[in-house]
């Protein structure tokens, strides 16, 4: 299923990106005084940088860092142009900046279902950390393409209540 799902991914054109960038950025940008994780994409994520660097005027905006095996993430601050450097599996993260803890968190997926259900990489880090997260907002960001019709479910998945594509908002969650 990830295979299939990265290369649907893979051939996703610049309009159906940009349109579910412009989708994301609507359904957060009522926000105000937030702390948002969002994150800096690798490979062909669906790129939520451009509703961050707005989102930012409001908010404050933090990314996740891996910073151990098994561990949850952690969420640095982040800022258009701070200074970055690969961290754990390629992924780019601020070298400075405070440690946050996240009122909604944008999370990439590899795969998903219209009942919110997600499919990640598989290291079950996104996992861990929203087990712990029961009072932060999730938005799963994906790209139509990604969409499956049926995903299996292990004991450890959370459920998103809602993800934004270029189409539309699937999910059961209540407005911002």
């Amino acid at each position: 299923m990830r295979k299939a799902c990265l290369a649907a991914r893979e051939g996703v054109g610049r309009e159906a990106r940009a349109a579910a960038a412009t989708r994301l950025f609507a359904r957060l940008c009522a926000l105000r005084g937030k702390t948002i994780a969002g994150y800096l994409p690798i490979g062909s994520e669906a790129d939520p940088r451009g509703a961050m660097r707005v989102l930012c005027a409001d908010n404050r905006i933090c990314v996740p860092v891996v910073t151990g095996r098994g561990a949850p993430l952690r969420f640095r601050d982040w800022t258009p142009g701070c200074a970055v450097a690969p961290g754990d599996f390629g992924v780019m993260v601020p070298t400075e900046g405070g440690w946050r803890m996240p009122d909604v968190v944008i999370v990439p997926l590899v795969g998903f279902d219209g009942r919110g259900n997600r499919l990640g990489y598989g290291g079950g880090f996104y996992d861990r950390t929203l087990a712990g997260l029961t009072d932060t907002l999730i938005v799963g960001f994906a790209l139509d393409a990604q969409r499956l019709p049926d995903l299996p479910v292990e004991p450890t998945d959370v459920a998103l209540p809602w993800i934004v594509t270029e189409s539309g908002v699937f999910g059961t969650g209540d407005a911002v």
